[in-house]
Formats: C-alpha cells, sequence, structure tokens
C-alpha cells in the first residue's frame, strides 16, 4: 500500500490578542503512530484543528500527497480522509440515539426523510465496532447508557469506518481506566498494522506516548521547536525539557505542614446515587488526604456526595465540631467547603464568561462594596492567579471557552484558591494539565495545606499521590478499603487495593517490589 503524506506549511492562526500558531511546518505519512506534546497553550489542539478543518481562518498551505488541498471545514477534512476524536467525547455523540445511529449518524443526516433500513444500519455498525475488535456493546444500546470508555470506543469505529487515513486522537486515554487504555492501545496498533493509519497521539501522558509511538512533535508558544524518534534511550525528561524550554525535575517535593486536629470527619456515609457504602474518613488541619482507586471506584461521588451535590442516604458530615446538614452545594460553600470537579467544562468553570469573572466566582461577595461589584478588586485577584498558575491567557478579559483545556483546569482550580475555605477537594485536577502545570498547582495546594486548611485530593495518578499527600484512603466498589500512611506506602500498594487485594496480598507486594 502506497503511503500517503498530510504537511503544512508556515501555516498560521491568530486569534484576539494571540498567535495561537506561528508558521507551523509539520509532516506526517500513514503507517506511524505520531504524538504531538506541547505544555497547555502550546499550539497543538490548534494544529489538529485545522488539520480537521475546525480551524478555518488559518493562513499557509497544507498538502495532501504533495498537492495542495484546502481544509476550510470539517467535511473538506472528512473527505480528504482526515479524522479527529475530540476529548470531550459527549460533544460528539447524541445520548438519546442508539450506538448504531451514531455510528452511522452522516447517512441517516444524508437520507433525507427516506425510510431507512433499520437491520442494515445496525448490521453496518456492528460491522464498524468488530473491525476495531469491539464485541461487548450492543449497538441498540442508547449512547446515555455506556460509559465514557465504550463513547470514545463508539467515536473512534464511526471515525474509521469510511475513508479514514489519518486520525487525531486529542488526549484520548484521560478518562479511562488501565484496562480501557491497554484497550485503546490495541485498537491504535491495530489501525496502524493491519490498514496502515496515521494515528495522531496528543497526551500529556509521556509515558504512554514513550510506549506506543513511534516519533514525536513537540510544540511551544505556536511554534514546532522539535522532532525525533522514540527509542529505548527516550526518556520522559528530555521531553519536558523540550516542551518547557528549560531544564525540570522530575518529583514534586512536598513540603511538610504543622498537622493539627481535626478539620473535617465522615462517619458512615452512604449514598452518591448507590455507589457509596458505609464511608468514615477524616481530615485534619494542614493534611492532604489522598483518594485512590480506580475509575469507578466512588471517588468523584464521594467528593460530590461531601458537596452536596449528591445525596447522602445515611451518615454524618461535621467541619470544625459542627454537623453539617447541606441542602445543595450553595449550603457546602456556605459551610466552607470547596471541590474543583473532574470536569472543568460542565461544572468547574463558566465557559462563556470571563477568566477574571470566572476567578473571583466562588467568592464574589468577597469582591462587593455594599451591592456593586469592586472591578479592581475582580482585576487584581485575576491578575495574582493568572500570574502564580501561569494562565496563558492574552487578557484577563479572554472567554474561557477561547482558552485550551489545560488553562481552563487551572482557572477551575484557581476559581477555588482564590476562595477562603475550610476544606478544599480536588477531583483529578491534573487532567489535561502538562508536567510543568502540575507543579504549580501542586505548589498551590501545598500552600492550602500550610494555611491551615485541609485538603482531598482524588487521583487514579498513584505517583501525584505518593508524592503530595500525607495520608491516602483507597476505594473500591464504593467503599474504603484501605488507609495508609503516605511515607509506608508506594505504588504497588496502593494499587492491591485499588483491584481488590487484602492486606496479605498488599505485604506479598511490598516484598515482590522491595
Amino acid at each position: 500500500m502506497d503511503k500517503k503524506t498530510l504537511e503544512t506549511k508556515n501555516v498560521s492562526i491568530e486569534f484576539p490578542g494571540v498567535k495561537a500558531l506561528d508558521d507551523v511546518n509539520f509532516k506526517v505519512s500513514t503507517g506511524e503512530i505520531r504524538a504531538v506534546i506541547g505544555a497547555n497553550g502550546a499550539g497543538k489542539s490548534t494544529l489538529m484543528k485545522v488539520l480537521a478543518g475546525a480551524n478555518p481562518t488559518y493562513t499557509g498551505d497544507v498538502f495532501l500527497n504533495g498537492n495542495k488541498v484546502e481544509l476550510r471545514s470539517p467535511v473538506d477534512a472528512k473527505k480528504l480522509g482526515i479524522q479527529i476524536v475530540y476529548q470531550e467525547v459527549d460533544s460528539a455523540l447524541v445520548p438519546t440515539l442508539s450506538v448504531a445511529e451514531n455510528i452511522m449518524i452522516n447517512e441517516l443526516v444524508m437520507s433525507k426523510g427516506v425510510r431507512m433500513p433499520w437491520k442494515q444500519v445496525r448490521e453496518e455498525a456492528r460491522k464498524a465496532l468488530a473491525r476495531l475488535d469491539i464485541n461487548d456493546i450492543d449497538v441498540r444500546t442508547l449512547i446515555q447508557n455506556l460509559t465514557l470508555a465504550q463513547k470514545q470506543m463508539v467515536l473512534i469505529a464511526r471515525a474509521v469506518r469510511v475513508n479514514c487515513n489519518f486520525l487525531i486522537l486529542d488526549e484520548p486515554t484521560a478518562p479511562l481506566s488501565t484496562a480501557e487504555t491497554e484497550k485503546l492501545f490495541e485498537i491504535v496498533t491495530r489501525l496502524r498494522d493491519t490498514e496502515q493509519i496515521a494515528v495522531i497521539f496528543i497526551s500529556h501522558r509521556l509515558d504512554e506516548i514513550l510506549r506506543i509511538c513511534e516519533k514525536y512533535t513537540v510544540m511551544r508558544n505556536g511554534k514546532i521547536v522539535g522532532e525525533a524518534d522514540i527509542t529505548p534511550k527516550t526518556t520522559t525528561k528530555e521531553i519536558v525539557e523540550m516542551m518547557l524550554g528549560r531544564s525540570f525535575e522530575e518529583t514534586f517535593q512536598k513540603t511538610p505542614c504543622p498537622i493539627g486536629d481535626d478539620i473535617l470527619k465522615v462517619e458512615h456515609l452512604s449514598g452518591g446515587n448507590g455507589k457509596l457504602h458505609d464511608i468514615s474518613l477524616h481530615v485534619r488541619k494542614g493534611e492532604i488526604v489522598g483518594i485512590a482507586g480506580l475509575v469507578g471506584a466512588g471517588k468523584s461521588e464521594l467528593l460530590k456526595t461531601l458537596f452536596a451535590a449528591y445525596k447522602m442516604t445515611e451518615g454524618k458530615i461535621t467541619l470544625n465540631g459542627k454537623e453539617l446538614k447541606m441542602r445543595n452545594p450553595a449550603d457546602a460553600v456556605k459551610e466552607g467547603l470547596a471541590l474543583v470537579p473532574e470536569e472543568r467544562r460542565k461544572e468547574g468553570v463558566l465557559v462563556n464568561e470571563t477568566v477574571s469573572f470566572n476567578l473571583s466566582a466562588a467568592n464574589l461577595g468577597d469582591f462587593c462594596v455594599a451591592s456593586f461589584v469592586d472591578r479592581r478588586k475582580v482585576r487584581d485577584n485575576a491578575k495574582k492567579y493568572v500570574d502564580s498558575l501561569e494562565i496563558k491567557t492574552p487578557t484577563i478579559n479572554q472567554k474561557v471557552r477561547n482558552l485550551s483545556g489545560g488553562n481552563q483546569q487551572k482557572v477551575a482550580v484557581g476559581k477555588w484558591l482564590a476562595a477562603n475555605s475550610e476544606v478544599y477537594m480536588f477531583d483529578e485536577p491534573t487532567k489535561g494539565v502538562d508536567v510543568g502545570a502540575k507543579k504549580d498547582i501542586f505548589r498551590l495546594i501545598n500552600d492550602i495545606a500550610a494555611r491551615g486548611k485541609g485538603v482531598i485530593y482524588a487521583s487514579c495518578e498513584n505517583s501525584e499521590l505518593l508524592s503530595l499527600t500525607d495520608r491516602i484512603y483507597v476505594m473500591y466498589s464504593g467503599r474504603i478499603v484501605a488507609e495508609l500512611e503516605t511515607k509506608e506506602a508506594n505504588d504497588n500498594r496502593v494499587m492491591n487495593f485499588s483491584v481488590g487485594g487484602t492486606e496479605d496480598d498488599s505485604r506479598k507486594e511490598t516484598v515482590k517490589a522491595n
């Protein structure tokens, strides 16, 4: 099969106040898995949207097999065999339609009211899934009843079903468990090996990139700053330093904080839409408590229940000795609880408001004089957190929807850092955030603990929990199955409990690790 090439020459694009791409020359060929890497705001998603026809105002040229082409709409890109699967999978699917209808949606839209042969539609959808070796999804199931991983598989099946030579995957492993990630890697490898499809892989998880990709392209400040083959000698450290343009220490050194009395106590809590069972835990002043567990273990449900977004059916929550009776998140905020949720666009930020408004939204009353907003205070607060979190935005008046995904996450974190809460809860706060920004977020969380506040940090990334926390609770199937002192824990112990192992199993794993 002849190789096909997709190439940009001197491609640039400007948004209000910022040059997102600056004379980018990029080339990829079928039959390879290419990583595109960069810090938040580096331009990787902007470049991929140009290739997918979603950024039609670009200047410069795009070539397919040496022939100049125009990518001014997603339809243009699809006709040329370029498909993209975005990180926000829900926005690309119709939840009230079936799997088959979503996979075949282009044909359904073009049918112009002609009666559809539904048996054939379902059969074609099954073939599309089988092509990826996916046989456990019923094509008659409604999309809203699928897991995130299954939705992603449906999108990939739709993308490669017809005329796909170049497949762009934007942060594909971010919502996936370890097992689901392995399945995705099998699919990506199959598409390269059996169908010679080029897969462009955008991710901040560098260990995965080293494992699945053959080459990497690094972007910084809208430019390509380096490209190289991935070899056994390639390290994450060298890639990170190219991304950031400076030397980088990979581990975060936590600053010890004085730990006081209990600030938050949870006793025999159940609820969380039926996902939580008999949860008891405590958090002390100045302490960072980790919540570990695989996807689906109940971490998000626990934090949302503590924040009164989900109903508690049994149990008691006490803050500074006072039992809390909360009906909704507004009550939780008044009592001194803060939550940075996992799904930033849906729950963490107001995407149609400005950066400055978002950074003051959690405690707007503090920025008011009488009934008027003190705009100078709002502005000064925004500048402070834009600087300390290194939020890449041309102005504090930029709409949050125009920021990169990682910078949206920083705004979601900064919003609560500006509030004077008692207990801060973070649900996967580094999801979609580059390694340099992670250290900024870790440092700010450490500063919160140093002020005598309580912190709960829920993450699937055990390495983060082991470097940042003082204690770790491990969840499995909606229950807390272990409480570990971080200084005595290791990745094997945490993972053992996360998959339902016992204390005896944990001791065996620790012996093996040593």
